[in-house]
């Protein structure tokens, strides 16, 4: 499995062999360092810990700076891990460093990372409600969510909502995975992944790039 982590530079847009505008994602992808590997006689179970973008000793607290000594590196700002199968035995050592190369025989990734937060909203922009009529007799509540009927109510369970009601509340700032992008090109030199289509997150928000599970990769 190949996995990096890295950042969301921007979009822009290619063109292929017809001529067909595509959307693309730039992502800086690494290079990532291996912080830690874990096995299942030393911690259980088998896992790659992998670390992104150098900060400074003095930002960040004493253990994480001493576990990036560990690995003969510097305390890293993003820090995740991947876990294996059982039966597998990671290729990867403490200190290594891993890069875009790996990514070279990938024809589909998935990516993952934080939305963008977009504060307290309504039901309208939060769930896409159609709101009430414009018209008159309509009195200051065009974008109101309306009655909540059996929902108002869970009896017997509680004086609360029942669960799953679509209301007003804070959206966005989530993880999301949006799977099966196109990887359109690698670029070596620069530490650069192109990916087909949009990804989560703001320009300059952290994101994590795996191989795709579900789609075969030939």
């Amino acid at each position: 499995m190949a996995m990096l982590l890295g950042k969301k530079i921007g979009m822009t847009q290619v063109y292929d062999e017809q001529g067909k505008m595509i959307p693309v994602t730039v992502l800086q992808a690494g290079p990532c360092t291996v912080l830690q590997v874990k096995t299942p006689q030393t911690d259980g179970y088998t896992a790659v810990q992998l670390g992104f973008e150098d900060v400074k000793p003095s930002r960040v607290k004493q253990p994480a700076a001493g576990h990036a000594q560990k690995a003969n590196t510097t305390p890293k700002r993003l820090v995740r891990e991947w876990r294996f199968a059982a039966d597998q035995t990671p290729e990867y050592a403490a200190g290594d460093q891993v890069d875009v190369s790996m990514f070279e025989a990938i024809r589909f990734v998935d990516v993952i990372g934080t939305s963008k937060g977009r504060g307290f909203a309504g039901v309208m922009k939060r769930h896409g409600f159609g709101g009430f009529p414009a018209s008159h007799g309509t009195e200051r509540k065009h974008r109101a969510a309306g009655s909540i009927s059996s929902y108002a109510s869970d009896a017997g369970h509680g004086g609360n909502l029942k669960k799953g009601k679509r209301m007003a509340g804070r959206m966005g700032g989530d993880r999301v995975t949006t799977k099966h992008h196109q990887l359109v090109s690698v670029d070596q030199e620069n530490n650069l992944l192109v990916v087909k289509g949009a990804v989560p997150g703001p320009v300059g928000g952290f994101v994590e790039i795996r191989s795709s599970h579900t789609r075969p990769q030939s």
